[in-house]
């Protein structure tokens, strides 16, 4: 039994994913849990070809449920979960609250955590050193333990030893509850910039200097403007030119035409594309860089006209895994109606 944390709004079209990447599942149908945003479902988990969900944010996989009356008892269920797991190797910890509106479950994850790391300074000093407090990306060496706490005296608990985090690193998330705060920065063109950082630490890469974007339309810029903050070189290509500071800029060349014509003359570092066209036009779009082996990275955002385009995405569903080592197909936190495919393709496409 697993436990996915929906993105806003989209729990029923999370449950339609569900069921058409488990038609033969053993429970008749994903359901919604009390928890709003919570979907439990059942199905084959395959390592080797793990689903890609647009509209969770967060995996638990093989839960249990559990039920502990104090913080100590939930310090002492995650103090044998720890215990299980190899004492030298690294491990992660996500204690979060999924119930109330006020602080009141935030600060009792708190103290269970303190509880938690009390107790291994206590009797395993070696467990308590492995654990990793950062959110960055999976190692094949590590495990997550999650408990998601849905009342004071009730949550799920998952114990994924490694390699699985590592594995299901598409659809589990070493952010707590798959959760990213929306960045802001005022010397951007426009919000939108908040996409391409997003993306960036849920692949955990990001443009490097030196490194050649191609930014298709890119106007007013927002994009291109975190390129060539990164120290990178930056092909903007748009009808209409972007702000003019970034028009300036020496790392920056303009290409003015159709985003959907503009073909580099050597494979690039990264394809960048925040356009707004149909959904069916950004997909293939995507799809023919990279079967071109035109980029090693990507980032690329498919916009909705209604619901209706959901069910549009199977297709890069169903192609990303066979043209790319890393894939991801997620509404991110900063998205609003569209979802965001980003990865990085096989081999290296830089000449």
């Amino acid at each position: 039994m697993h436990v996915l944390l929906n993105a806003e709004s989209s729990e029923r079209f999370l449950m339609s994913e569900l069921r058409r990447a488990w038609p033969n599942a053993s429970a008749a149908e994903p359901i919604s849990i009390s928890s709003p945003g919570l979907v439990l479902a059942e199905g084959l988990l395959d390592p080797d070809a793990p689903p890609l969900f647009v509209f969770a944010r967060q995996l638990l996989p093989d839960v249990s449920v559990e039920s502990e009356n104090s913080i100590s008892d939930w310090s002492e269920r995650l103090f044998s979960a720890v215990m299980s797991l190899p004492e030298d190797a690294p491990w992660r910890l996500h204690v979060e609250p999924h119930y109330g509106t006020g602080t009141a479950g935030r600060n009792r994850c708190r103290l269970i955590t303190q509880s938690l790391r009390e107790r291994l300074q206590r009797k395993s000093r070696g467990r308590l050193r492995a654990l990793r407090p950062d959110p960055l990306a999976f190692g094949e060496s590590e495990s997550l333990i999650q408990l998601l706490l849905t009342a004071p005296d009730r949550g799920f608990l998952s114990v994924a030893k490694a390699p699985l985090p590592f594995q299901l690193r598409a659809i589990v998330s070493p952010f707590p509850k798959g959760e990213i705060p929306i960045v802001s920065d005022q010397n951007a063109p426009s919000r939108a910039f908040a996409k391409l950082v997003e993306a960036e630490l849920r692949l955990g890469r990001r443009i490097e200097a030196n490194e050649l974007c191609v930014d298709l339309g890119a106007s007013p810029g927002s994009w291109s403007y975190v390129a060539l903050q990164r120290g990178a070189r930056v092909i903007a290509v748009d009808r209409s030119p972007l702000r003019a500071d970034l028009m300036k800029h020496r790392a920056l060349r303009f290409h003015q035409g159709d985003a959907f014509k503009f073909l580099p003359d050597a494979p690039v570092d990264w394809l960048l594309c925040d356009v707004i066209a149909a959904p069916e036009r950004s997909i293939e779009l995507v799809l023919d860089w990279l079967k071109r082996k035109q980029t090693k990275y990507f980032v690329v955002t498919i916009k909705f006209k209604g619901e209706q385009d959901y069910g549009k995405l199977e297709v890069l569903k169903q192609a990303l895994p066979a043209l790319c080592a890393e894939a991801r197909l997620l509404r991110l936190c900063a998205n609003k109606n569209e979802a965001c495919a980003f990865g990085m393709s096989h081999g290296d496409a830089r000449r």
